[in-house]
């Protein structure tokens, strides 16, 4: 069977089809790392999911190897396979930003450039690639290095939703709700879970930025720089942690506390919301810990959780 037919016979394909020769197989055979030089039997550059679906069901039943190219700025040239089917996702750049709820969607091929420029007219922003050329795929699904991470966490922690299609040619959308397993897989859990076709982001209010510099500081005022970088990132790790407990508080407002059920629950969390009741210096994160607190005590109280009465006594003595 010809290469040109190989995705042919699984079904219509909107994208396009290159085999050596052909106009424009050379560029998309080529990715970040000029050092990589690997010739795909068929590149299948994709404009759809369905396409995805496609391509991912010929490579399975012709036996052919499949790679994935995103933004191809992987060093290790991961995004080219040798002698066998790469989909390619650059055709696929759309973003969609929905300022109200602060969410974007974006597709597996668009960069970072491409997504900062949607979010950045209204002020928004995720955690995101130091360079602009880096594609959303990689980044996120490796976990996510940015600029951002002091104050809003890895790209990875502010993905909400990501629409994959599987081994078996099926399209599912993972979130913490729907295939919570694969939702985990996908957050830097490794590779070949599946070809993620788009990405939805929690975005916060960053920007718009309009220039940035690197500063350099002589070595005899180090402690000073130091003791300033400190405080400001400890700020910025306090202004996380509020938003993430104010979460996390309202989610057990909604949903209850069925998962104090499960093994281990309330040995990993008494502790630290305990400390964080007594200590923290911020009244606002102080009274949303005793809250917390407040409906653990109850919980444990009225199930009697692993003979906990003595640590409840204990919590209510602490704000008596």
């Amino acid at each position: 069977m010809a290469h040109h037919d190989v995705i042919a016979a699984v079904g219509s394909f909107e994208g396009k089809l290159l085999v050596g020769g052909d106009a424009g197989y050379e560029e998309a055979r080529r990715i970040h790392n000029g050092m990589i030089d690997k010739r795909p039997a068929l590149i299948a550059r994709c404009r759809s999911t369905a396409d995805v679906a496609a391509a991912v069901n010929a490579a399975r039943e012709n036996g052919m190897e499949l790679s994935v190219r995103g933004g191809g700025h992987n060093v290790a040239g991961r995004a080219v396979t040798d002698g066998g089917l790469m989909i390619d996702l650059s055709l696929m750049q759309a973003v969609v930003v929905d300022p109200d709820r602060r969410v974007a969607r974006a597709e597996g091929g668009a960069t970072w450039g491409v997504l900062d420029r949607a979010t950045q007219a209204h002020g928004l922003a995720v955690t995101g690639g130091m360079i602009s050329s880096t594609g959303i795929a990689g980044l996120t699904l490796g976990g996510g290095l940015g600029w951002l991470m002091g104050c809003f966490g890895l790209t990875a922690d502010n993905l909400l939703s990501a629409e994959a299609v599987t081994a078996d040619g099926s399209v599912l959308v993972a979130s913490e709700t729907s295939h919570p397993d694969l939702f985990w897989a996908l957050r830097g859990g490794g590779g070949n879970f599946g070809v993620v076709t788009s990405f939805e982001y929690r975005l916060h209010a960053v920007g718009p930025v309009v220039t940035g510099l690197r500063a350099v500081y002589p070595y005899d005022h180090a402690g000073t720089v130091l003791r300033l970088y400190r405080d400001l990132t400890g700020k910025a790790r306090m202004a996380r942690a509020k938003e993430r407990l104010v979460r996390w508080l309202d989610d057990r407002l909604h949903f209850g506390f069925s998962e104090w059920n499960a093994p281990g629950y309330y040995d990993e969390h008494f502790t630290a919301l305990f400390n964080l009741a007594d200590f923290c210096l911020d009244e606002q994160i102080r009274r949303r810990a005793v809250m917390v607190l407040d409906l653990m005590v109850f919980d444990l109280a009225r199930f009697n959780h692993a003979g906990s009465f003595g640590e409840v006594n204990n919590v209510f003595q602490l704000f008596l």
